[in-house]
């Protein structure tokens, strides 16, 4: 009764009453940072190739320990032709990038800044984007032989629908109020272009930039298997034909790291040209 009575005059009062519980003393745990978890990732994936051909289970002549591949990485590094690949796969994949994105976000502006143009030229995209690069390379032998615009080619046609794409969708994704009201001041096409289209656009650009260098190394590479000019891909089928099995991994393993590093390059240059944008200062944060 005395209960009731109390709890009617805390409420007539207006006083809340509240129960304490007594709160845990113990620490929260801390998260476990990513990359701490990509290196104990990246050291279970070794430990594993390093039993693994120790077992019945994998043949130790197709799948060799890490230690001996790493000792083949070892052994390559100290060789110049190893870097003097490197360089050749570097050099088709940056000329081929560029050159893709140079001409996509040029058509990609200007097919998109032109309605008439852009219904005319969608059927034609939408066929030829879908052909695989590698369907090109009967061509890009026939036309330059195993040299390196054989590779540029397949590198370049896979690139550049990745970039017109992007762009393409920017360019259709400016607001419409905002170009009503550059109309309305009697803007010229070029000020719309650059302070309109353009700043609308660079975001898929930039995105089209992203996927654009992971395929055009994936081709890169692929192309220099299949053709035989000279890269890492062409170093990688030779050490397959002579089996070389150590070498072939080691091989692989560089062309993985070099995609993770192009991967990072590229994500480190998107933040720093859309610093400004607010998506990009709200990661920042």
């Amino acid at each position: 009764m005395s209960h009731k009575r109390s709890d009617r005059l805390d409420a007539m009062s207006g006083k809340r009453t509240h129960s304490h519980q007594p709160r845990s003393n113990r620490p929260r745990p801390r998260p476990v940072p990513p990359l701490l978890l990509g290196a104990a990732g990246v050291a279970a994936a070794l430990f594993a190739g390093q039993v693994l051909p120790l077992t019945p289970l994998v043949n130790p002549r197709y799948f060799p320990t890490t230690g001996a591949v790493l000792a083949a990485l070892a052994g390559d590094l100290a060789r110049a032709e190893f870097w003097r690949a490197l360089a050749d796969t570097l050099t088709a994949w940056a000329a081929g990038l560029s050159i893709a994105v140079a001409a996509g976000a040029a058509l990609g502006i200007l097919i998109g800044s032109l309605p008439p143009v852009r219904a005319a030229t969608a059927s034609t995209i939408e066929f030829l984007r879908p052909i695989p690069s590698v369907a090109l390379v009967p061509l890009a032998v026939l036309l330059f032989g195993t040299r390196l615009p054989s590779t540029l080619l397949l590198v370049v046609y896979a690139a550049f629908w990745q970039v017109l794409v992007q762009v393409l969708a920017g360019v259709r994704d400016v607001d419409p109020v905002a170009a009503d009201t550059a109309k309305s001041l009697r803007l010229t096409r070029w000020q719309r272009l650059a302070h309109l289209a353009w700043p609308t656009a660079l975001p898929y650009l930039m995105t089209g930039v992203r996927l654009a260098a992971t395929v055009a190394l994936v081709l890169a590479v692929t192309a220099e298997l299949v053709i035989g000019s000279p890269g890492l891909g062409h170093e990688i089928a030779v050490a397959q034909t002579s089996g070389a099995a150590e070498r072939m991994y080691a091989l692989i393993l560089v062309a993985g790291a070099l995609g993770v590093a192009v991967n990072l390059g590229v994500r480190a240059l998107e933040r720093e040209v859309l610093a400004w944008h607010p998506a990009v200062r709200g990661e920042a944060r």
